[in-house]
């Protein structure tokens, strides 16, 4: 939300030195330098908590897939700094900004895997559930996680401007929508025809349905601040309000798609058989699931 802020206040060329702000620790908190230098810090809080969380599981978690998304969290967090001073530094922000936007969510992403992955529920005795049927539960909703994570760089690079200022900026943001749409509700309907009485699927499901058509609504809001205010001379408040609720709506789309692509993963066997029955009692367990 914070980087959010910065681009939708045009404030991203507010402070032109990095890791310092004007060559001080704490520069002058005036116009966009409040928002630059908020989302520096709060970047410098998340690196040292990721920090903190990847030696934690390295001490506590035997598990070695455990270590290794703890580790990549915080090398991705690295990077995510090292281009955040990149853009500072070079500039070119319909690449390094649209970058260092992508690398955030992959970041988020990673995150919420890791969280899920640490869970109680992750490590308890669950019952393993067979799908057959075409498509498979389990790709559709690894692929409705992509479409998602394309349809948010799209988002990136337009508001970068790698697409220009045109009429037609909008049109490929526009189009990754409609295929987002279309993914989320065949996954939706795939999940609740074989899967209906599993409580984590049906629940995953209402929630990246509910996150998607709160962020069309967003969208739609955030399109008529952009054309609003189009002859502004600073960006408005209903303007920067609506697009940065448009970016985290977006985040939180994706969030819930990994939650149900790994819930699935860690309920659904692969499909081995076509004669296998399309699902298994919650009741009766037939052994834990690898990682």
């Amino acid at each position: 939300m914070a980087g959010a802020l910065v681009t939708s206040n045009d404030a991203a060329d507010s402070v032109p030195d990095w890791p310092l702000a004007y060559h001080r620790l704490i520069p002058p908190l005036v116009g966009g330098i409040r928002f630059e230098y908020t989302h520096r810090v709060l970047a410098a809080l998340v690196s040292i908590l990721t920090l903190i969380l990847a030696i934690w599981i390295a001490r506590t978690d035997r598990r070695p897939l455990a270590r290794k998304l703890g580790w990549t969290a915080l090398a991705l967090v690295i990077a995510q700094a090292g281009l955040g001073g990149f853009r500072v530094l070079e500039g070119y922000p319909s690449i390094s900004a649209t970058a260092h936007a992508t690398l955030a969510q992959i970041f988020f992403i990673t995150l919420v895997g890791l969280a899920l992955y640490l869970s109680d529920w992750w490590r308890s005795d669950l019952p393993q559930l067979n799908d057959t049927a075409s498509p498979a539960l389990r790709a559709l909703a690894v692929w409705t996680t992509v479409v998602i994570l394309a349809q948010l760089v799209l988002g990136a690079a337009f508001r970068h401007g790698a697409f220009g200022n045109g009429s037609h900026a909008l049109d490929p943001h526009l189009f990754g929508a409609g295929i987002v749409l279309v993914m989320v509700i065949l996954t939706g309907r795939v999940a609740k025809a074989r899967f209906r009485e599993v409580p984590e699927i049906r629940k995953c499901v209402a929630l990246l349905h509910s996150f998607l058509g709160v962020q069309i609504l967003l969208g739609l809001a955030a399109w008529w601040a952009v054309v609003k205010a189009e002859d502004a001379v600073q960006p408005t408040f209903t303007y920067a309000t609506l697009t940065v609720a448009h970016v985290l709506g977006g985040a939180l789309t994706l969030g819930a798609s990994v939650l149900l692509t790994l819930t699935c993963l860690r309920l659904i066997r692969m499909a081995q058989s076509s004669t296998a029955t399309p699902i298994e009692s919650p009741g009766h367990s037939t052994g834990r699931a690898g990682a």
